[in-house]
């Protein structure tokens, strides 16, 4: 069986489209044709009581026996006077107890067990003929008498009140659809449709008098917040005869305000000709109010946790800062376009005090970042200068603008060039919040949102922006910090590597970068010496680790090189030496080591080539011809790494002799340049290997350092790179012939 707007429509008086909310209420709703004595109209609750079981029109009597409706007795309702067949002959029933019993649905009378073992199905019914009301309640208009019909109403009452039989009486004077559901019904004319009738329920709701009502328009009860987008989909609706259910803003007789839902059906005679609008309304305000709260809360709480978010985004870019300015603008770039349109940070050349420079600035447009730079240009903000900026960086509370001055002028009236930038920026809206750390104010960071879109700032907003100040200043306080040890560092390491000096019969280039990666400081170094015997030695080491102590003990260690090699000692005594002395002064931790001497040969312009590597990566020979070589002979472990000397049997470190034609090129080199975290150490070997051999043969050495630091550097240089790079010249046999 479908729903009772399909089966309405097949009958002989179609009553299409009942209010919505009765399909999906509680209460069953039956319309009757009176003159037929049959049910025409079924909303879902009541066709669920058949059982789906009968196809409307259908006799009231067979309705009733289908839904198993019985007396308190266990009679069924076709054998008695029913509440049905009193509505059905115009008797109004304000209240009547029926009983549900599936033994009546099968055509039996039901027995005192069976009724006792009933699940406690009582239905509550009311209802009325629509045509013959008591008088002042007569619908004048609805229908001349011929397509007289009855509403009837079932509600379901619950187990308690089904199981004390003496509150039934009292149950009489409730009215429970009276009091319930409001239900209204209007004369269906073109351009306007005027109450003919109300239930009592309706002037209950509106405070309006029954007088009041009818012959008017329910307009009446709109007011200046009634949603006119709502009320235009109604008249909509009703001009097209379809149903419609909407919730409204609606005004009571005294102007209190309650939220209305509305729904209405057209009502057809027994033609197909519309000629009524049945109307319910229900004052759903509490429930709206709730709703309301409910999406406020919702609101509040993502608001919350998108605030969380942008606090703990911006924490993590600021921690990933390598330095004040990155951190800055690292700061800058996470609070657009999040919080602000703009943002700028100005810090104070000295904590507490000094002059503002202006070190980060982003915008949703490019164009406006670099307005806002020329802004603070022109304007200085130094402390004390009467801008918010200069106020905020004497120590004075934030600074919240909701809403700033639409035109330049206004805002620097004594500042021409100033307010013509402002005019450009379209401010609307402006936070300045100190930065501070330690006690001290380190700067000021300003948020800015602009006209059209951007909002008016509040107090919630003050309180995020002060809270991610306070941590930026935290940060910028430390990287300041670091940055004074690490230029500490730097020019410690620097104090200790070699200028790099003209030797005869060769050409010497050398480069060394630092790393950007932990303290930036290593234990990486180079060096070339002139040895009295005529040699010149080569060595090239790194420390373990990246900080003070590394650069310290790289220092001790180029030293203690530089004092065995000028003894004469060959390469492998070299750095056996360095080893015993490292690891019995236990002067620092392990490191990698090359030392090399370029010795001449009488009679040749070939130089000889002795070399040894404590742990190295193998140096590059280029020859004039091409050829390139790995010099990986003659290996051993680290300096520091295993202590073997003193043992009689150990016979020390020893070295490779090669010999070298003028125009070689030899290539010195830290692991900066091939371990590379994330990449294959192997490959990168290889393309170094490939980049020295695809060179002209007798380059330059400054050359060779260029292109072999321009082919190879990584994209983020993460640990300090030492290149020395030695062509052997024929000009000191020239000199000598």
């Amino acid at each position: 069986m479908e729903d009772g707007r399909d089966l309405g429509a097949r009958t002989a008086h179609p009553v299409a489209d009942l209010p919505q909310v009765l399909n999906g209420a509680p209460a069953a709703v039956l319309v009757i044709d009176l003159e037929r004595q049959q049910v025409v109209y079924a909303n879902e609750a009541a066709i669920e009581l058949t059982g789906h079981r009968v196809q409307l029109p259908v006799d009231i009597d067979d309705w009733s026996d289908a839904a198993g409706l019985t007396d308190l007795g266990g009679r069924r309702m076709s054998e008695t006077r029913s509440p049905l067949s009193l509505v059905a002959s115009g008797v109004p029933v304000a209240g009547e107890p029926v009983a549900v019993s599936d033994a009546a649905r099968r055509g039996g009378r039901v027995t005192t067990a069976q009724r006792d073992a009933s699940e406690g199905r009582l239905l509550w019914v009311t209802g009325f003929s629509l045509s013959h009301a008591p008088a002042g309640m007569v619908p004048s208009g609805f229908g001349d008498g011929t397509d007289a019909r009855a509403l009837v109403v079932f509600l379901q009452l619950s187990d308690t009140e089904h199981g004390d039989r003496r509150r039934l009486e009292m149950l009489r004077d409730r009215a429970v659809i009276a009091t319930d559901m409001s239900f209204t019904i209007t004369v269906a004319r073109d351009g306007e449709n005027p109450l003919i009738w109300v239930n009592p329920s309706f002037c209950k709701l509106t405070g309006y008098s029954y007088d009041e009502i009818v012959g008017r328009d329910c307009r009446f009860l709109q007011g200046p917040n009634t949603d006119r987008a709502a009320v235009q989909r109604i008249h909509e609706a009703l001009q097209r005869r379809k149903p419609i259910t909407e919730l409204l803003l609606n005004y009571r007789r005294d102007r209190t305000a309650f939220w209305n839902q509305v729904s209405i059906s057209p009502v057809y005679d027994g033609q197909g000709d519309l000629i009524n609008f049945v109307g319910v309304q229900t004052d759903v305000t509490e429930r709206v109010i709730v709703e309301q709260e409910r999406r406020s809360a919702l609101a509040e709480a993502e608001e919350a946790r998108s605030q969380l978010r942008l606090l703990a985004e911006a924490t993590t870019q600021m921690t990933g800062a390598l330095g004040v300015t990155d951190a800055c603008e690292r700061l800058a770039r996470s609070l657009v376009p999040e919080l602000a349109d703009v943002c700028a940070v100005d810090l104070l050349d000295r904590p507490g005090t000094g002059v503002p420079l202006r070190i980060a600035v982003a915008a949703r447009e490019l164009a406006d970042e670099a307005r806002m730079q020329e802004l603070g240009r022109l304007r200085s903000n130094r402390p004390s200068s009467g801008s918010d900026t200069g106020s905020v960086l004497v120590g004075d509370r934030p600074v919240l603008v909701p809403e700033l001055p639409e035109h330049g002028d206004d805002r620097y009236p004594e500042d021409p060039a100033a307010a013509a930038v402002y005019d450009t920026l379209r401010m609307r809206s402006v936070m300045v919040v100190p930065v501070r750390a330690r006690g001290r104010v380190l700067g000021a960071l300003t948020l800015v949102t602009q006209h059209p879109y951007g909002r008016r700032y509040g107090s919630r907003d003050l309180h995020l922006a002060t809270d991610i100040a306070g941590r930026a200043g935290l940060t910028v306080d430390n990287a300041r910090l670091y940055e004074v040890e690490h230029a500490a560092a730097v020019t410690l390491q620097r104090s200790l590597l070699p200028a790099v000096l003209e030797v005869e019969g060769l050409q010497v280039a050398a480069r060394y970068l630092v790393g950007v990666d932990g303290n930036q400081v290593g234990g990486d170094w180079y060096d070339v010496l002139k040895l009295p015997d005529g040699s010149v030695g080569l060595a090239v080491g790194d420390v373990v680790g990246h900080d003070l102590r590394a650069a310290a003990a790289m220092g001790q260690l180029r030293g203690v090189v530089r004092s065995y090699a000028w003894d004469g000692g060959l390469p492998g005594s070299v750095l056996d030496r360095c080893d015993q002395l490292v690891q019995g002064l236990e002067m620092a931790a392990m490191a990698t080591a090359v030392y090399a001497r370029i010795e001449p040969i009488e009679g040749s312009d070939d130089r000889l080539l002795r070399y040894a590597n404590a742990g190295h990566p193998a140096p590059l020979l280029l020859g004039p011809d091409g050829t390139l070589r790995r010099l990986d002979e003659h290996t051993s472990p680290m300096i520091g790494a295993v202590r073997s000397f003193g043992r009689a049997a150990d016979p020390g470190r020893t070295e490779a002799v090669l010999r070298c034609s003028p125009g070689s090129i030899l290539l010195l080199y830290t692991d900066g340049l091939t371990d590379i975290a994330g990449e294959d150490a192997d490959e990168r070997t290889e393309l170094l290997e490939r980049t020295l051999a695809a060179m002209e043969p007798r380059s330059e050495p400054e050359a060779v350092v260029e292109q072999v630091l321009a082919a190879c550097s990584p994209h983020r240089l993460r640990d300090d790179v030492a290149l020395l790079a030695v062509r052997i010249d024929d000009r000191l046999v020239t000199a000598e012939r």
